[in-house]
């Protein structure tokens, strides 16, 4: 399965949750909207975070979306490139595996987009 897949499979999966559990999946629609529109770092910034926290966390599906939301802001290959060595600086070996991971889904989207 490519990431674009993996994408869609995402985002298909969310949206059922959000139908099942309506109420909480617009309230925390609402804090990602306050966090990313509020405060003084921009956008690509704040998901630049995203992604080094969903690397240390090993979430493959918000590698995804995050990765995904960043291509669409116009990251290049080499800041992705510092984003990942300071999320294996700051997460060891487990996120070495997953920043392997992130870059190939930069390489799948961005090559799609």
């Amino acid at each position: 399965m490519n990431w674009n897949d993996k994408l869609d499979e995402t985002r298909k999966g969310l949206r059922n949750l959000n139908g099942a559990i309506p109420e909480i999946a617009a309230a925390f629609g609402g804090l990602g909207k306050a966090v990313k529109e509020g405060g003084t770092l921009d956008f690509k910034t704040k998901e630049l975070i995203a992604l080094g926290i969903s690397i240390c966390i090993r979430c493959e599906p918000c590698i995804s979306l995050h990765v995904a939301a960043l291509v669409r802001d116009g990251l290049t290959r080499e800041e992705l490139g510092d984003v990942l060595a300071m999320s294996i600086q700051m997460g060891g070996g487990p996120a070495m595996m997953y920043a392997a991971k992130a870059l190939e889904c930069y390489d799948d989207l961005s090559a799609a987009a």
